[in-house]
């Protein structure tokens, strides 16, 4: 499962936030997994990679839900302010909503 601030959802409804960036101390997502946001649905995960925080461009941060990188970064520093001291890496986690039919489906 993966939680997201309210302001966001209306977002991931509509398709236009296509990914996330989550610190965490080893990857806990894989490609094509089916996973879940509440007020959302659920997703599958596209893409998984590690990234570094200070490299992530405007254009990164769009598909965020952000217009700039430093709004980003400044978020996650809001969001995770101990976790890049405490040996915790940037994953950058692409997502796709899945459409109502697969919604329904359930998992073997």
């Amino acid at each position: 499962m993966l939680l997201f601030k309210k302001r966001f959802l209306d977002a991931i409804r509509r398709g236009q936030k296509t990914q996330t960036i989550r610190l965490w101390k080893h990857r806990r997502m894989r490609p094509g997994q089916r996973s879940y946001i509440p007020g959302a649905g659920y997703i599958r995960i596209e893409a998984v990679e590690q990234v570094r925080l200070d490299a992530l461009t405007d254009d990164d941060a769009r598909p965020d839900g952000f217009e700039t990188a430093d709004q980003l970064r400044a978020e996650l520093a809001r969001l995770y302010p101990d976790q890049p001291s405490d040996g915790h890496q940037a994953y950058r986690v692409v997502f796709r909503l899945l459409p109502p039919e697969e919604q329904k489906k359930r998992l073997p």
